[in-house]
């Protein structure tokens, strides 16, 4: 079996991680680190299956980057606001990558593959800011090569386990493969259902932005913060007049800036208003009640023609003056 096995994989291997590695990379809910370690056991060390293996998995994972890479350099914002729309996780959504990748620059490229969310983001994130393609090409390679490395380098280590578990793949393949397919359905199906009760429970909280510019004509003066990371702000500038900016990271060393009194009304650009929908969260935990999230956030007040200023909102350094100044 183990002959036979290895005979298969030395005949076809090559093409099958490498394709694994290419959808996993393109986004699709593909695995690779398991191809890799298996085909870290198999391969022979210093054979030219080895070499193939490697360059060709590094070759994959740079290719799948570049077509991110291009996608965001065109596309810009509307990249990121297709992958946060697609994302199963609405805790983790595009802002949280964006912030890794504001602290971590362009080594966030290096790291990126490691670390769940920012690897499907690093990418396009690059190309709407403008990276230069030679530095995006360099540092994705160099973390292409770090990441395969790990894997293959994985199986090699653990060889003599998984050789002494391949007599075994033609009993229990058929079952690992049925359960592990279940397993990724319930992960899924649990996913979708935490999504939906996280929209859910704040979905009556919202305020249209029909309401809130009657909110603001009628004089009401709500507060209106601006919850998107520095990334966001540099792809669209605009911002709803009189907007402060306070982000996710930074919403707990502000809480005592912000009036009790008023309400506060937060927008985003991601959809289905994720950030300014955990911004709500914290406040509400921190005893604030008069906190709506902007249905459609920044893109449906422009959407709706209604008035945006191209300056930078006010910064948190001065959300406390700020709000005094207003309610003095």
């Amino acid at each position: 079996m183990e002959q036979k096995f290895v005979a298969l994989f030395t005949e076809f291997g090559v093409l099958v991680v490498v394709a694994n590695v290419l959808l996993d990379q393109l986004g699709l809910p593909i695995p690779a680190i398991p191809t890799l370690v298996l085909a870290g056991a198999i391969a022979t060390t210093g054979s030219i299956t080895t070499l193939e293996l490697f360059f060709g998995a590094i070759a994959a994972c740079v290719i799948a980057d570049s077509v991110w890479y291009l996608a965001g350099r065109r596309y810009g914002s509307r990249v990121m606001k297709l992958l946060c729309r697609i994302s199963i996780s609405p805790d983790s959504c595009v802002s949280d990558t964006q912030m890794r990748f504001e602290r971590w620059g362009a080594g966030a490229l290096i790291m990126a593959k490691f670390v769940p969310g920012l690897g499907i983001i690093a990418p396009p994130l690059a190309g709407a800011t403008r990276m230069h393609w030679r530095r995006f090409l360099s540092y994705s390679a160099l973390g292409s090569v770090l990441w395969v490395g790990a894997g293959l380098g994985a199986g090699l280590l653990l060889r003599p386990q998984i050789v002494q578990l391949l007599p075994h793949l033609r009993q229990v393949g058929t079952t690992a493969v049925a359960l592990f397919a279940a397993m990724l359905v319930l992960y899924v199906a649990f996913k979708w259902i935490q999504r939906y009760r996280f929209f859910a429970a704040l979905r009556s909280a919202r305020i249209s932005v029909t309401e809130l510019y009657e909110l603001i004509a009628s004089g009401a003066a709500p507060l209106i913060v601006d919850v998107r990371s520095a990334t966001a702000h540099q792809l669209d500038p605009r911002i709803i007049p009189g907007a402060l900016r306070i982000t996710l990271a930074d919403v707990r060393r502000h809480l005592h800036g912000l009036p009790r009194e008023r309400d506060i009304v937060l927008y985003c650009t991601c959809p289905n208003e994720a950030s300014a929908a955990q911004v709500a969260q914290v406040l509400i935990q921190h005893g604030f009640t008069r906190v709506r999230p902007l249905q459609g956030g920044l893109d449906a007040w422009l959407a709706a023609g209604y008035e945006a200023d191209a300056r930078a909102p006010v910064e948190p350094i001065a959300v406390v003056s700020v709000a005094d100044a207003r309610t003095g």
